[in-house]
C-alpha cells in the first residue's frame, strides 16, 4: 500500500502539475490573492459571530455550526433555517450575494492554470517529469528513425524531444520540449538531469550544426555529467572537439556507411545482416547485458555456448573497463563487472544496463 502511494505522487503528471505550479506561483499577484484570502476570512468569521451572537444560545458546538453555516452559505449550500431572525436573514442574504463573486474569483483562478497548463503543454513548454528517460535533442532524419527504434524497445523507455518546431515533429508516445538545446532551462524542463542518456542530433549537414552539438554537450556535461551523452557527428574532423567536450560516444554516420559499403561490396549480403541486427529483424535484437554473478571465471567460450544453450543468445563481445571486446581468444576469462555484448530475441533471465539503454 505504501509503494502504491509513493509510485502515486511520484508520477510525471504530478511532476509536471508541480512545475506548472512553481512557474505560475512566480508570476502571480500574491498580493491580490493574499487580501482576498485574508478579506474572506475576516468577512466569514465576521459573519458567523454575529450570528451566534443574535442568533443562537451562544455555546461552543453553535459557534462551530455558525461558523460552518457561514461558508456553506458563501458557496450555496447554507441551510435556510439555520437563522430565525431578521438580523441572520440579512447576514445569509449578504453572504449569498458575495459568495458569488468570491466564487467565481476561486473558480477562475483554477480554471485558469488548467487552461494555462494544458496550452502549455500542447505548445512544449511544460516539463517532461520523467526518471531514467531518455533525451533527444535535436531533429533531423536520424532523429525520426531512432525514436522510432527506441519506441520498439520491449522495456518501454521513455523518450524526450527537445527541439525548436512549433509542433511535435515526432508522434504522440515521445514527450515534446520546445526550446534550445543549448539552453540548460530548456534541458532542465527536458529532465535532464534525471535522464538515463542524451543523444545529440545536429540539425544539418554543416560544421556549424557540429559546433552547436559541442555547445549542447558542454551545457549536458555542467548539468548532468553521470548521464551518458551519445552525439551524431556530421564531420570526422571535430570528433577530436567532441571528446575534448567529454561526450561519451561519437557516432560519424558517413564514416560509418562508407565502411558498411565498403564490405559489403566485398562480402555482399552483409549490409542486410548489420540492419537485422540493429533493427531487431528475423528475431535478432543488440542488447547490452550484465554477466550473471555465477558466470565470473568461465572462460568465453563456455560462457557462449550457455548463453546459446539457456537463452538463445550469442555473444558478440564483452566490455571491460570502458573498452569492448569483440571475438577475444579461448584464454579470456569473465571478470566482476564485466558486460556483455549480444544477439537475442528477447533477454529473457539476463539484466539489461539500464544506463546503457541509448546503445540498444
Amino acid at each position: 500500500m505504501h509503494r502504491r502511494f509513493t509510485g502515486l505522487f511520484d508520477s510525471p503528471l504530478l511532476r509536471r502539475v508541480s512545475w506548472h505550479l512553481k512557474r505560475v506561483n512566480e508570476k502571480i499577484d500574491r498580493r491580490f490573492f493574499t487580501s482576498l484570502s485574508l478579506g474572506l476570512g475576516l468577512f466569514l468569521g465576521s459573519s458567523a459571530l454575529i450570528v451566534w451572537l443574535v442568533e443562537t444560545d451562544r455555546s461552543f458546538t453553535q459557534l462551530g455550526s455558525s461558523v460552518y453555516w457561514a461558508g456553506a452559505t458563501v458557496l450555496g449550500l447554507g441551510e435556510g433555517g439555520f437563522v430565525s431572525g431578521p438580523v441572520g436573514w440579512m447576514v445569509g442574504w449578504i453572504l449569498g450575494l458575495f459568495g458569488v463573486a468570491i466564487v467565481a474569483t476561486i473558480t477562475g483562478a483554477l480554471v485558469g492554470f488548467v487552461i494555462d497548463f494544458l496550452l502549455k503543454e500542447g505548445q512544449g513548454m511544460g516539463a517532461s517529469g520523467y526518471r531514467g528517460h531518455i533525451v533527444v535533442c535535436g531533429w533531423n532524419a536520424t532523429a525520426r528513425d531512432l525514436i522510432a527504434e527506441l519506441g520498439t524497445d520491449e522495456y518501454g523507455t521513455k523518450i524526450v524531444l527537445l527541439h525548436s518546431a512549433e509542433r511535435n515533429p515526432a508522434d504522440e508516445s515521445v514527450y515534446y520540449v520546445r526550446g534550445d538545446t543549448t539552453n540548460e532551462a530548456d534541458l532542465k524542463r527536458a529532465g535532464i538531469e534525471h535522464a538515463v542518456s542524451a543523444i545529440i542530433c545536429p540539425a544539418d549537414g554543416s560544421n556549424e550544426a557540429d559546433m552547436s552539438s559541442i555547445l549542447t554537450v558542454l551545457a549536458i556535461e555542467s548539468l548532468a555529467p553521470d548521464v551518458r551523452t551519445v552525439v551524431e557527428v556530421n564531420n570526422p574532423d571535430h570528433v577530436a572537439h567532441f571528446h575534448r567536450a567529454e561526450v561519451d560516444e561519437v557516432m560519424v554516420t558517413s564514416k560509418l556507411a562508407a565502411h558498411l559499403l565498403a564490405r559489403t561490396a566485398m562480402y555482399p549480403g552483409l549490409s542486410q545482416l548489420v540492419v537485422d541486427i540493429v533493427s531487431g529483424g528475423d528475431g535478432a535484437e543488440l542488447y547490452r547485458v550484465a554477466l550473471p554473478d555465477d558466470c565470473v571465471g568461465m572462460s568465453v567460450d563456455d560462457l557462449a555456448a550457455r548463453l546459446r544453450r539457456e537463452n538463445r543468445t550469442t555473444l558478440l563481445g564483452i566490455t571491460r573497463g570502458g573498452a569492448t571486446h569483440a571475438n577475444p581468444d579461448a584464454t579470456f576469462r569473465m571478470e566482476l563487472g564485466d558486460d556483455l555484448i549480444v544477439v537475442a530475441e528477447s533477454l529473457g533471465a539476463l539484466q539489461p544496463l539500464r544506463e546503457s539503454s541509448a546503445l540498444v
